[in-house]
């Protein structure tokens, strides 16, 4: 990983407010530690308040905090002690014991508030950064998702000490077109709401999503923008070697919401036209098990042999390796790499941190995509495969046409594919909107 520069003006003091941080192979923990190295480079004087849930980070100040509502408890205190003594029979015993004690609060939480579990960190962390930015002039604070009580805890900042505040939305907190229903998409919208109106500077992941906020939020204006987060290059390195089947590899988890299945009911379909080639195919599951519609798919076609779940690959104590080299390694193995998106509502609006860590391994994408053109032309233009999710005969043709370049030796990246997109891209463009801001340095 080559560095930047450091830029010559005088740069600020970042407070971080991250839920899940250091937290291996989450692309929520990814997106902001990442960034660290790089903002370091250019002067920023970094402190990071996170939960429990990962490990503490020695290269720059950082403390850990407990969130203050039972069910938030609960959750980090699981992470914390699977990362502490493993899954073994003293974690079950211990979180026996504890979600004994806490389910009678958790209940009563939920009757009150009905917001997502990790809504009370921010109790401390607004607590504990009030307590920061007292001592230290001159800081802006930095609040970034998935969990959104990050952010609420830097709303909290910006109305009690007028800190300036500078906010990074992973998912859109407002499902598009949608009104909000329960007490927790209330509550996001008016989070939503607070941020557009009161954050310094605010981006989103893609254009879909600034344009959803700008519609639902017109005050933000010009305080919004966008930022591809991208991705570091693998710290590991593995070889590509063509073997005697056609390897397609999914990582992160399935669900009902970002489902297999289009993919399944497709290749029984072509395997049901060349059957002579259901041995040369496989079909590996890395992160989680197939989704219930999938695995009920691929049963009824008579290809669940082809579909192969390895499971959450996680620190290998043997090798040193950590859970996401480990996945790096698998990536590059993998002759085709698929990217399933969903069709769901936020769609438009949202891309898969995980693509961007695929155009590092080089390896050709087939991504089954639902009306986002922005990624489809990210992945085109990294030389990968597009199909519409709900176009059948176009993930057919998709299939057809990586079987015909594997056959023929050439399942590679196109010459003129586009460079991978890295994590600095990202940090300049952030330092450069905050520059213009007036919230740091000029980016020069």
């Amino acid at each position: 990983m080559t560095l930047a520069q450091p830029i010559p003006t005088p740069m600020p003091h970042f407070l971080i407010l991250s839920h899940g941080f250091n937290m291996d192979g989450r692309a929520a923990s990814q997106t902001i530690t990442d960034k660290l190295p790089f903002l370091s480079a250019h002067g920023v004087h970094l402190s990071v308040l996170s939960a429990v849930t990962g490990i503490r980070d020695k290269a720059v100040t950082h403390q850990q905090l407990l969130p203050w509502g039972p069910s938030g408890l609960r959750f980090d205190l699981r992470h914390m002690l699977r990362l502490r003594i493993g899954k073994g029979f003293a974690y079950r015993m211990i979180m026996l014991v504890v979600s004994i004690v806490l389910l009678p609060l958790i209940v009563l939480e939920r009757a009150l508030f009905g917001l997502q579990s990790q809504w009370s960190w921010a109790f401390p962390a607004a607590i504990r950064g009030a307590l920061m930015l007292r001592k230290t002039a001159g800081t802006v604070v930095y609040s970034t998702g998935g969990a959104y009580s990050a952010h609420l805890a830097a709303y909290w900042l910006k109305r009690w000490l007028g800190a300036p505040w500078i906010a990074e939305i992973h998912d859109p907190m407002v499902r598009p077109g949608q009104v909000p229903q329960t007490r927790d998409q209330r509550f996001q919208a008016w989070l939503e709401k607070m941020i557009c109106t009161h954050a310094d500077r605010v981006w989103w992941f893609t254009e879909g999503a600034l344009r959803g906020a700008q519609a639902r939020n017109p005050q933000l204006a010009a305080r919004g923008f966008v930022v591809f987060p991208g991705a570091n290059p693998p710290t590991v390195q593995a070889s590509y070697r063509r073997g005697e089947q056609l390897v397609f590899a999914h990582f992160g988890s399935l669900d009902a919401t970002r489902s297999l299945a289009p993919f399944v009911r497709t290749l029984g379909q072509w395997l049901q036209r060349y059957p002579e080639r259901r041995r040369q195919i496989r079909v590996d599951i890395y992160g989680g098990a197939l989704d219930t519609d999938s695995s009920k798919l691929a049963e009824t076609l008579g290809i669940e042999s082809l579909m192969v779940c390895h499971g959450r690959l996680e620190a290998c104590p043997e090798s040193g390796l950590s859970g996401r080299e480990r996945v790096m390694i698998k990536m590059h193995e993998a002759d085709c790499l698929l990217l399933m998106h969903g069709m769901i509502p936020e769609c438009p609006e949202y891309i898969p941190s995980k693509v961007y860590e695929y155009f590092w391994t080089r390896r050709p994408v087939l991504a089954l995509t639902w009306r986002n053109p922005q990624l489809d032309r990210l992945v085109i233009e990294h030389g990968g495969y597009v199909a519409p999710t709900d176009d059948q005969a176009a993930i057919l043709n998709g299939i057809d046409s990586i079987y015909a370049d594997w056959s023929a030796g050439c399942l590679t990246m196109t010459p003129e594919a586009s460079p991978p997109l890295g994590v600095e891209q990202a940090v300049r463009r952030i330092l450069d909107e905050c520059g213009t801001a007036g919230l740091v340095g000029e980016n020069k």
